[in-house]
């Protein structure tokens, strides 16, 4: 289960046993919640939320993981296809800079 990326308190990873759509658990001080990314003719046409299992992100978390998840989709779908797909070894990377 990669995490792939952090940002201020929030962990982004895959699930080793994934699905599509393409989607990434977003997840902070023991709550989550999934981010599907809907694709359409090789573009990002939509990032929706979904429960998970357990206790969701707050509201203020939910919105800044989503607008992380909007800026970072195509890397997020790379690094998908890299993993799921190629079975390649993903590298976390961790952003210090505010979006």
């Amino acid at each position: 289960m990669p995490t792939i990326y952090e940002y201020f308190g929030l962990v982004f990873k895959f699930y080793s046993l994934e699905h599509e759509p393409v989607h990434v658990h977003a997840e902070k001080a023991g709550r989550q919640t999934i981010f599907d990314i809907i694709i359409d003719n090789g573009k990002v046409i939509e990032v929706r939320d979904r429960k998970s299992k357990g206790t969701p992100l707050t509201d203020k978390e939910k919105n800044e993981a989503r607008e992380f998840v909007e800026k970072y989709a195509m890397n997020i779908i790379e690094k998908w296809i890299n993993y799921f797909v190629m079975k390649k070894t993903v590298r976390r990377t961790v952003i210090k800079k505010k979006l």
